[in-house]
């Protein structure tokens, strides 16, 4: 039975905390989050400090950003033609296979490098699947009135997962160095457990049709999502917003080691940050109810114009990690922001494909962005690379408190 034929049938709405299946897809989703980030973590802790060379960890970390080139335009269509729920099993199945062969490897004393790479790689291909489905799933769970809610706890939950992740994956690589991927292979087991007792359906009913063209169906999504004057704005200011984030990062590594700071102090600045993250997707749900997407896309230029030039003034390390957490916490409120425009404008049997087009057009950059922001700190000095950046932000801002097309989204969020 699909959410809508259950509204229908039953007019009284449940408070969110009370629906017990999108309850149980947050709580596995979650923790298929946590066990991947451990995961993640671990794996380069696992090369270099088992006697790997570093080109060794580029090719690991190579292996597993691979996915999010080729395997997310596929992997929204894939989402929108199969069985949501099933392609989550799936993938839990998929990544916990990886992770007990990892385990199993070092369990016998081997550090076999071509096999870790290809862990890495089917674990973060089935993340890629997974998050896909769980996001395009979450409106036939919840009734249209929660949605707003039930995608700011997704927000949350995903930065929280981020913030304990790292930690937590690398303190059990300090007693074990192959618990942390147990306890990532643990994650998914319990992730499937929940996917099974979820009874509503993923998916709204679709009619059958014959041969299927993956290129095209690829196609339809970046048409659909290009027909979208608002979405295709905003998500070209984010775009632009996350090259300068990527200079912002390393400018952050580069200011503490100048100043003599240790990697704990490192660790400072990316816990406080975390939080600031975790703390705007959970006041998002107050900014949704106040402002439209546009506003929202408007204001988050605005104030990262003007945050980030603050990062010159000071080393402190908590001084940076809180102008780190007012950048996350703004991300995460225009990401939801983002999110809940386009899963309520998107048809169901779209949101796949609309998703992964989206995540591909916005993140794409980021690596071309790292080694832009990598040359520029090293030929052109720090001072004048963040002027740029900050200059190239304050620019964003302009346009779009200028575009018509991203002053088009004035419809209300909730």
């Amino acid at each position: 039975m699909s959410r809508t034929e259950a509204t229908e049938r039953n007019d009284e709405v449940r408070p969110l905390s009370k629906n017990r299946d999108f309850n149980l897809l947050w709580l596995g989703a979650g923790v298929s989050a946590l066990g991947n980030r451990v995961a993640s973590t671990a794996f380069p802790l696992l090369v270099l400090w088992q006697g790997g060379s570093i080109s060794s960890a580029g090719l690991l970390a190579f292996a597993s950003q691979l996915p999010a080139l080729v395997v997310q335009l596929p992997a929204g269509a894939l989402v929108d033609r199969w069985d949501r729920r099933r392609v989550m099993l799936v993938c839990d199945l998929a990544a916990g296979l990886a992770m007990a062969g990892v385990v199993t490897v070092l369990l016998l004393g081997h550090l076999w490098i071509p096999l870790l790479m290809v862990a890495a790689f089917i674990e973060g291909g089935a993340m890629i699947f997974y998050r896909l489905a769980e996001r395009a799933a979450v409106r036939n769970l919840v009734h249209p009135e929660h949605l707003s809610t039930a995608l700011s706890r997704n927000e949350a939950r995903g930065q929280a997962s981020g913030l304990l992740g790292s930690p937590l994956g690398s303190a059990l690589f300090t007693l074990l160095p192959w618990l942390p991927f147990l306890v990532s292979l643990a994650g998914r087991a319990v992730a499937g457990l929940s996917l099974l007792a979820i009874r509503t359906e993923f998916q709204q009913t679709r009619a059958k049709t014959g041969e299927r063209n993956l290129r095209a169906e690829i196609g339809a999504g970046m048409a659909w999502l290009w027909r979208q004057r608002f979405l295709r704005a905003a998500i070209s200011l984010v775009a632009g917003s996350n090259l300068v984030f990527q200079t912002t990062n390393l400018a952050v590594v580069l200011i503490i080691r100048r100043n003599d700071g240790s990697p704990m102090e490192l660790g400072v600045v990316s816990v406080v940050g975390g939080l600031g993250g975790v703390l705007g997707a959970m006041s998002g749900g107050w900014f949704l109810s106040r402002l439209s997407a546009s506003g929202i896309v408007i204001g988050a230029l605005m104030v990262w114009t003007a945050l980030v030039p603050l990062i010159l003034l000071s080393p402190n390390p908590v001084a940076l990690g809180a102008l780190s957490a007012g950048i996350a916490a703004v991300g995460a409120t225009s990401n939801l922001a983002a999110g809940v425009y386009l899963t309520k404008v998107c048809p169901d049997e779209m949101q796949g494909r609309a998703i992964s087009v989206a995540s591909l057009l916005s993140s794409g950059t980021n690596s071309l962005g790292a080694m832009a922001a990598g040359f520029a700190l090293a030929h052109a000095g720090l001072t004048s690379t963040i002027g740029v950046a900050a200059g190239f932000m304050a620019l964003l801002a302009v346009t779009a408190v200028v575009s018509p097309a991203v002053r088009s989204g004035r419809e209300p969020l909730k």
